[in-house]
């Protein structure tokens, strides 16, 4: 019997041998995490750190506590329609908004308002989507912030390619996605990741991981290590980080920037932290946690870790802690009394902002809606809801 041999075999070996040509695409030791978060607050290099930046998380971190808190209290008030709150997760969003160049765009979730505003924009045009009154509340081509995304990772595509489109004209703009845990068990997160490591678009994505997915534990999603290990199956970078230590976190994604910038390709920075509020204000969060685990999360309240730092470094004096609680309660007093005024909306704008050309359909019932306001204006209300309009009399 003749036996045929792949070339390199050895008469003297036996059993089925590998693929000839195999060999790993990309070295995937450089793109595995540490086994450990990062830190810097609580060890030696806290004491290296820049006092200007220190100072400057800080107090977003106090602006951004108090925003969250004012945000809650106008739901409570209804008016809010829902909150999302990020307490406790008050260092992923600073970060995140301070780590990008004014050029860059950042991609936020619905749960990061903070983001947007630690970026510049105005609170109330973050929450305008919250209240009901429009979809965005803000130009996003003006602030490089997109639409805030209600649906859980749909973001994360619109982020590479809008990274991807930015390299194509020779564009030095990155992208920068905020998702959270839950996120990552969406397929519009594995499409992103994997169109973003093959193109290697200048993208960062940063998953929140604040242990639960509304009431689902991180443990019932995935078997991973950790969520930064899913980068390497990608071809990207992983990094682990504490998601309270608002400078480590900075460093990390400042980084990465820096990284997709220069055309080194995406990273997949995950952020441990815990949101200390309930999902939104229309979920029991007793009800698949402990007191005494939420409690254990704010003796790692990110705020406080800093403001240890900062008392130990002598730069947290009296007059910069007073400065900055007012600048926070100045925050909060504007919120409180601009939600509180009604805006004049306009019905017809639901047709302006939909297609750039209206279709025949969006124009017949824009012309339906200005029929039945213009009635009811003229106190015809037999015409106001319900009957037809000379274009649906028309139709066949």
């Amino acid at each position: 019997m003749t036996v045929l041999e792949q070339p390199g075999s050895s008469r003297h070996t036996s059993g089925p041998t590998g693929p000839p040509a195999w060999r790993p695409r990309v070295d995937p030791t450089p793109l595995l995490p540490d086994p450990e978060p990062y830190r810097l607050l609580g060890t030696d290099a806290a004491a290296r750190l820049d006092p200007h930046l220190l100072k400057r998380l800080y107090a977003e971190l106090v602006r951004g506590r108090r925003y969250n808190t004012q945000a809650t209290a106008l739901t409570r008030q209804g008016r809010l329609a829902v909150y999302p709150s990020s307490t406790g997760q008050e260092a992923c969003q600073v970060a995140a908004a301070l780590a990008l160049e004014e050029r860059d765009w950042l991609f936020p979730s619905y749960r990061d308002t903070l983001a947007a505003v630690a970026r510049g924009l105005d609170p109330v045009q973050a929450l305008t989507l919250l209240r009901g009154d429009w979809h965005t509340g803000y130009d996003p081509h003006e602030h490089r912030i997109a639409p805030l995304c209600t649906p859980l990772a749909t973001q994360l595509p619109h982020a590479v390619g809008l990274a991807h489109a930015a390299r194509l004209k020779g564009d030095e703009v990155v992208a920068l996605a905020l998702v959270g845990d839950g996120g990552t068990s969406e397929g519009d997160f594995h499409e992103a990741l994997n169109f973003a490591a093959v193109w290697q678009a200048p993208v960062v994505f940063l998953v929140q991981n604040n242990g639960f997915a509304i009431s689902v534990p991180l443990d019932k999603q995935t078997a991973a290590p950790s969520l930064a290990h899913k980068a390497v199956g990608y071809g990207m970078p992983g990094r682990l980080v504490d998601g309270n230590d608002a400078p480590a976190l900075h460093e990390v994604l400042t980084d990465a920037v820096r990284r997709a910038r220069e055309g080194g390709g995406p990273t997949l920075v995950e952020a441990v932290t815990y949101r200390l509020d309930a999902h939104t204000n229309a979920d029991d969060a007793t009800r698949y946690r402990t007191d005494s685990e939420v409690e254990s999360w704010r003796a790692h309240d990110p705020i406080a870790l800093l403001e240890r730092t900062l008392t130990e470094r002598g730069l947290l004096t009296e007059e910069f802690a007073a400065v900055t609680r007012d600048d926070a309660e100045q925050l909060a007093a504007a919120l409180r009394e601009r939600m509180h005024t009604d805006p004049p909306l306009d019905p017809m704008d639901l047709f302006e902002h939909v297609f750039t050309r209206q279709t025949g359909q969006l124009r017949e019932q824009a012309a339906q809606l200005r029929a039945e306001l213009d009635a009811e204006a003229e106190g015809h209300p037999e015409t106001a809801a319900g009957a037809a309009t000379p274009a649906q009399e028309a139709r066949p």
